[in-house]
């Protein structure tokens, strides 16, 4: 029964902050220290419950993604196409790859991932500062995103390599940077999400699964459902929100999450 309790727990966790500016990572890093869980079949069961989260933004965005298979998808000129998504995710996925090991080795602790949380929480702040009184100058439809913007964001996305950063809070802030207004940003961040993730996640499971036992399966089940049914709303609460309210509510949780961190793993 505690084995199924940290299931829903680490799947209620993964589905909040998965699309969030909030870091998942970080935040599955200090709750599994804080649950004890840890070890080969946790970090296959971190890795399946992203599949879930993934799988609720394909049903929000499905009929965008059913675009990307036909010409239209492809084609550059008319919205938002495969070649936008390949440009914002191409580039971080060569430099995981190749920095893998060492970002597993050295930067998974609650210690790195509260700094990640302080400084992805600046970024958002300035961010905000730089396009303050010139959201009417920001591109507000993902379809005109252009190609030099989808590059950048994929650019800044490189610092989600650090845990606690964020992978949605550093593209999201690097599209304000470049122009984009939050809603566009946002919808491009979690289009660009699923591709990228889905590989990362693919891969993890096909170096993890000969850890897994029979008993095992039971609890990534529970995982998964309970991460797809909480990200789907937490993606629809979140595209709400960015109507009404801009990114510094998240960048102040951030560094409050990391002081509340380091004070219970360090001090």
């Amino acid at each position: 029964m505690e084995q199924y309790l940290i299931a829903v727990i680490v799947g209620i966790v993964e589905g909040l902050t998965e699309f969030l500016p909030v870091s998942s990572t970080g935040h599955m890093i200090i709750v599994g220290h804080l649950l004890g869980f840890d070890g080969p079949v946790a970090d296959v069961f971190d890795v399946f419950v992203q599949l879930g989260a993934i799988l609720s933004v394909i049903f929000i965005y499905k009929e965008r993604f059913v675009r990307f298979f036909t010409k239209d998808g492809w084609d550059m000129h008319k919205g938002l196409s495969v070649w936008h998504i390949a440009a914002g995710i191409v580039p971080v996925m060569g430099v995981a790859y190749l920095c893998y090991p060492l970002i597993k080795k050295y930067l998974f602790s609650p210690f790195t991932v509260a700094i990640g949380l302080v400084l992805g929480g600046l970024l958002l702040m300035f961010a905000e500062h730089r396009t303050k009184g010139r959201e009417a100058e920001l591109v507000d439809d993902v379809d005109k995103i252009s190609m030099k913007q989808a590059i950048w964001v994929g650019i800044y996305q490189f610092l989600s390599l650090w845990p606690g950063f964020s992978r949605s809070g550093s593209t999201i802030a690097g599209g304000l940077l470049v122009g984009l207004s939050r809603q566009a940003a946002a919808s491009y961040t979690f289009l660009i999400a699923v591709p990228l993730m889905f590989v990362a996640c693919i891969y993890d499971l096909i170096k993890s699964l000969r850890y897994l036992k029979g008993d095992d399966f039971t609890i990534l089940g529970i995982g998964f459902v309970v991460s797809f049914i909480v990200a789907y709303w937490s993606v629809l609460w979140f595209l709400k929100f960015l109507h009404k309210y801009d990114l510094t509510s998240f960048a102040w949780y951030r560094i409050a999450l990391a002081c509340v961190t380091y004070w219970y793993f360090y001090m």
